[in-house]
Parts: C-alpha cells; structure tokens; sequence
C-alpha cells in the first residue's frame, strides 16, 4: 500500500491553515435563497466568524444516492430541485467553482470506501441556498459529497472523520439538512408564527440539545432507537445524516455552538451547529 503521503499529491500543494470550523446549517425551504429574514442574518454572522477558506465541501440532504459521489467538474451547475416556487428563485444561479483536485482529494481520503467521481450532478439547493448567504461573491469553489443511504449512522460518521485533515488545510466542511424535518406535518396556518413548534418537536429538540451540548454523539447516533418524538423528528433520515458528517469531524478540546435555533411551522427546526 502507498504511504500516505504520496497518495495525496494535491495535499501537498495545499498551504497549511488554521484548522477551520466545521458547520451544521439548518438550511430550511428553498425561499431562504431570496429572502431577507433572521435565518439568513444568521448565516452571514457565522461567516463573519470562519476565515475565507480555501474550498468548501458540502454534504446536502439533498443528495441521496446509491453510494458515495463527490462532484469533480470544474464548473458545477445550480440545480433547482424543486418546485412550486416563485419564478424568481429559479432564476437565482451560484456559478461557484468546482474543484476537481479537492475531489479527488476526497475520494483518496475516504479510502477504503468506494467514492465515485461525478460530472452530473452540481449544486443543489441545500447547498447553494445557504453557501451564496456564507459567500455571496461565489469566489470560493464548492464540491458536494452525496450521502449513500445504504451506510448505517455509525458508517456516515466515520466516513467523516477520514476527512479531518481538510481542516487544517482551509477547507470548509458544512452539513446541510434540518434535524427536525417533517414536511407532512407543516403547520401551514402559522407558517410564519416565531419559534412555533408542536409539543413533539420541543421534546425531541430538548433530547438533541442536551445530547449535542453534552458531546453524546452516541446516543444522536442512535437516532432510530428513540421515543415516538424522534421518530416524528425525522420521519426520514435524509436531512438528519448530514449532522453526523459535521459532528464526526470534532475535536475533544472543541466549542460545539447552536445558533438560529428556532422553530417553523410546527415541525421543521433551523437549528444550526458550529464546531471549533
């Protein structure tokens, strides 16, 4: 087997950086793209707080695939995955670089996991809603890394950990998702009613702030094997696995914060994490 270190040529050109927090955005509807409101104030705070780092690879719930695939084409597309919205947010584009060097990167990085080089893909809106309120210049290149639905909770989370060296070479790292996520429970009558969520909801949201602020990965792990409130809180685990990429990649010594840490209509939850 290759020493590590001739594996990962690319590394090596890399400067080494301050290790470089890693981020949880609670990244809610597609609207957040276009609208001004506390969210997105909060997304450009926490980039107040992050040097400019030199790449960002993002994990979004909106990419569930069959195995692992990282975007590695220079110039990824904005795709809008959704629909019933205003014209106006479809003409929204992110022309972010990619990069197919960090891809690669990736891919040996994660070794021995299988991750597929992908030219098709792009930028969905689970990342690009959130990374234009982060970067809104677009000048820092973005690769997504899908999230394989077949891996357990316990192997989404060491996949990341494979990862760690990213951050110490300014590479920004976000899971984007929602840890309360039931859209067949929006409580449309007060959509926009502050901080309004079901008594399910505040239940679940206390055990997950506790286990997050505590660092009891194991028991988020464990999210399947909880009460009746967790399994409305993540009635689908699509847009709870990216918390576990972020949460994977702490360091013992390091602050865990949560920030807009709020409710929406009853059943979603914007709460978002910074690490380090």
């Amino acid at each position: 087997m290759k020493n590590i270190n001739q594996l990962y040529t690319y590394k090596d050109h890399l400067p080494n950086t301050e290790k470089i927090p890693v981020l949880f955005l609670g990244h809610g509807s597609p609207m957040n793209a276009i609208e001004e409101n506390e969210f997105v104030a909060g997304f450009r705070n926490i980039a107040k707080t992050i040097p400019t780092p030199t790449a960002i690879l993002c994990i979004s719930a909106h990419w569930f695939t069959k195995g692992t695939k990282v975007t590695a084409m220079e110039s990824p597309q904005t795709i809008h995955d959704f629909g019933g919205f205003p014209k106006e947010l479809f003409a929204v584009q992110y022309p972010a670089k990619g990069s197919p060097e960090l891809a690669q990167l990736t891919k040996e990085l994660t070794l021995p996991t299988t991750v597929e080089l992908n030219h098709d893909w792009g930028l969905d809106h689970g990342a690009w809603s959130v990374i234009k309120h982060l970067y809104p210049d677009a000048t820092v290149p973005v690769i997504q890394m899908s999230i394989d639905y077949s891996l357990s909770a316990e192997q989404h989370f060491e996949l990341a950990q494979k990862l760690q060296i990213l951050r110490n070479k300014g590479i920004l790292i976000i899971g984007s998702g929602n840890i309360i996520h039931n859209l067949q429970l929006i409580d449309w009558q007060n959509f926009n009613k502050d901080n309004h969520g079901y008594d399910w909801a505040k239940e679940a949201h206390a055990d997950f702030t506790n286990y997050l602020l505590n660092e009891d990965f194991k028991s988020l792990l464990n999210y399947q094997n909880h009460s009746q409130a967790w399994n409305l809180a993540i009635p689908t685990p699509d847009h709870y696995l990216p918390l576990l990429y972020t949460l994977g990649l702490k360091n013992k010594s390091e602050e865990l914060q949560l920030f807009n840490d709020k409710f929406v209509a009853g059943s979603l939850s914007m709460t978002s994490v910074k690490i380090g």
